[in-house]
């Protein structure tokens, strides 16, 4: 492949062989000429169905944070432990099935991947518009339905393993950013649709079916999309080696607390905030805009979402070791402020401090992240005086996995903390004064670990 520079005709070293099933031999972001020439398109149409087939990952994810919030108006009766069950289950298994589906992209193929992981979303999101059509479903059922919902958490590891590969070094931030920020408003979409779509169609007697059925036309445009328009990389292959060695380094243990702070903060809010405004504030749960019902709690998830790009942003500028410092300052003022006005009874007041409370988790989420190639780097430096090896790399790159897994527990811890508060006390006040006291902890954590320059981080501040 050759390319016109000016007046300068530039030959590329990469050349590609396409075999059947879209499988792409001789990928090299690397080569400038030709990322210039092919690379970039190709990498950009890949990129954009990863981020549609992750966005729908994400509602299937956390549909029933929304759906438990209407369990009530069709029957159903459920303690508070059951309730919050219901919510923290996907986030369990989301988090765990996020291990192996970091390595299935090399086994499969990113594209044949997408097409099947896409496609095991319509498992929950049918099975729920049949389980909610009875109130005398057992509760065991529901609770099985639910936690199928965790195909959709798993989803975002193969997502942005498979990205990974396409995409130059120097790109590599932006990429994942948008398809993890894509990802993410998930969300808020299930929470903004879910209660209109359901209002909309309340003259049937299975309308609360929808909550789960509206999403099967597009998983199947998602599964249509990957299996006609993305690509399977050769060059993509399962690093188990780097996996292992960057489980032996502190620094990632380090990482994924801060990020079950920050990320699990974010997943975890956004999942019992319908929840906690309907338990809190009933008469505020819904708001009728014609003959629709819109719910307010799909903002929390909405300005985390927007606000994680600008977190990675900010921390190319200011570091990451600051930025996430500054998040958990913001996260405990939002969480202190929810504290001390909860028995204020404002409504205002409640959704303002949340929403505080999700901008610094998104920022804080991007940041972490960010932080997470920066501290292997500087690993490296430090250990074998060359923060660039192959080794050092390899680390990072698996590092990155892991730690979005072990971070998205977080999403069952908090919701799990809220049910025992509000069990133990009648109040969710004791949960929120252990959050800020968390909070304090990584934040100082950071301080000492990262904002500080040390040996072990070869006198880098990260």
């Amino acid at each position: 492949m050759s390319q016109t520079l000016g007046n300068t005709r530039v030959d590329s070293a990469t050349t590609l062989t396409r075999r059947d099933g879209r499988w792409i031999d001789g990928w090299n972001p690397e080569d400038a000429v030709f990322w210039a020439a092919e690379g970039r398109g190709i990498a950009r149409r890949n990129l954009g169905w990863s981020i549609f087939a992750e966005f729908l990952g994400f509602i299937v994810w956390q549909l029933w944070s929304i759906v438990v919030v209407l369990l009530p108006n069709a029957g159903f009766t459920l303690s508070t432990t059951e309730s919050f069950w219901l919510i923290s289950l996907p986030s369990l298994v989301g988090a765990t099935l996020r291990f192996p589906y970091t390595f299935l992209v090399a086994r499969f193929g990113g594209r044949n991947w997408t097409i099947v992981s896409a496609l095991l979303l319509l498992i929950p999101a049918g099975l729920l518009g049949v389980v909610v059509q009875n109130p005398e479903t057992p509760f065991g059922v529901l609770l099985l339905v639910a936690a199928l919902a965790g195909f959709g958490g798993g989803n975002f590891a193969s997502s942005m393993s498979n990205i990974t590969y396409f995409f130059p070094q120097k790109e590599k931030g932006w990429a994942l950013g948008l398809n993890a920020a894509g990802g993410n408003l998930g969300t808020a979409v299930a929470q903004l649709a879910v209660p209109i779509v359901v209002s909309l169609t309340a003259a049937l007697t299975f309308n609360l079916s929808f909550a789960g059925w509206m999403w099967i036309p597009l998983i199947l445009l998602a599964a249509w999309g990957a299996w006609r328009y993305m690509d399977n990389l050769s060059s993509a292959k399962a690093d188990f080696a780097g996996a292992a060695a960057a489980l032996r380094e502190p620094h990632l243990w380090v990482l994924a607390l801060l990020y079950i702070g920050t990320f699990g903060s974010f997943i975890g809010f956004s999942s019992v905030f319908p929840k906690l405004i309907a338990d809190t504030f009933p008469e505020y749960s819904t708001f009728q805009v014609g003959t629709a019902s819109l719910s307010l709690a799909f903002l929390g998830a909405l300005v985390g979402s927007l606000a994680r790009p600008y977190g990675g942003k900010l921390a190319d500028r200011f570091g990451g070791a600051r930025m996430t410092i500054a998040a958990f300052g913001l996260m405990i003022a939002g969480a202190l402020s929810l504290l001390l006005t909860l028995e204020l009874n404002s409504f205002a007041l409640f959704l303002g401090c949340f929403l505080l409370l999700f901008v610094a988790a998104g920022l804080g989420n991007g940041s972490t992240y960010r932080m997470i190639p920066n501290v292997f780097a500087a690993r490296g430096a430090a250990t074998a005086g060359d923060p660039l090896t192959v080794s050092t790399q390899r680390k990072g790159a698996a590092a990155l996995g892991l730690i979005s897994a072990i971070g998205a527990y977080g999403g069952f811890v908090i919701p799990q903390v809220l049910a025992a508060a509000k069990n133990a006390s009648g109040s969710y006040a004791p949960a929120f004064a252990g959050f800020v006291g968390a909070y304090v902890v990584l934040l100082v954590i950071t301080v000492l670990v990262y904002a500080v320059p040390r040996a072990s981080l070869a006198g880098h501040r990260i």
